[in-house]
């Protein structure tokens, strides 16, 4: 793994070498401040003392330069003290060894390849069953319906056959009423 130098107090002994994740952490910090402290532009500065002459608005932006500069080497001191204190470079120095091993280990990338798709066939197979359980509960709704239709149809059709039965035997008396009454008509 790569060593680059970042972070060290003003003494050069005790300069110490992190690695790149680090590295690029501490200029992104760097580079954040030096932007927030710096924002304001030579023009913006002389426009918020436009009462005052040229002469004192030089005066007051070189003090306002000394003072973002004092308080940019002093923020970044303690950010520093802070990283060397929660040891952020060593943390990091050991997160970018774990990225660079699990890259190196073909079968780490493999295992959790094989863990997805373990896992998406098994909630696919899940989704499968529920979905084919409520086909067979709507199959089951249906042929319920289905023996009602037939049950009511047979109802039915008993019915027709019965009330068949009874116009049949109606007609019959009717007949024999008729012949009868005709028969007695003519003096039979």
């Amino acid at each position: 793994m790569e060593k680059n130098p970042v972070i060290g107090s003003s003494n050069a002994t005790n300069s110490t070498a992190f690695g790149y994740r680090f590295s690029i952490f501490n200029k992104s910090f760097k580079f954040a401040l030096r932007s927030l402290l710096t924002s304001c532009s030579k023009e913006e500065f002389f426009k918020a003392f436009s009462s005052f002459n040229n002469t004192e608005k030089d005066f007051l932006h070189r003090l306002f330069l000394q003072v973002i500069t004092s308080l940019h080497e002093g923020i970044e001191e303690d950010f520093e003290a802070i990283c060397l204190k929660t040891k952020v470079g060593e943390t990091l120095d050991a997160v970018e060894e774990i990225v660079e091993e699990q890259d190196l280990d073909l079968l780490f990338s493999n295992r959790s390849n094989i863990a997805d798709v373990a896992e998406n066939l098994s909630t696919a197979k899940k989704n499968e069953i529920q979905h084919l359980m409520h086909m067979v509960q709507l199959g089951e709704e249906h042929n319920q319906r289905l023996r009602k239709q037939l049950e009511l149809l047979k109802q039915g059709s008993q019915a027709l056959s019965d009330a068949s039965h009874a116009v049949e035997k109606i007609r019959s008396i009717n007949l024999n009423y008729v012949t009868n009454s005709r028969d007695e008509m003519h003096g039979v």
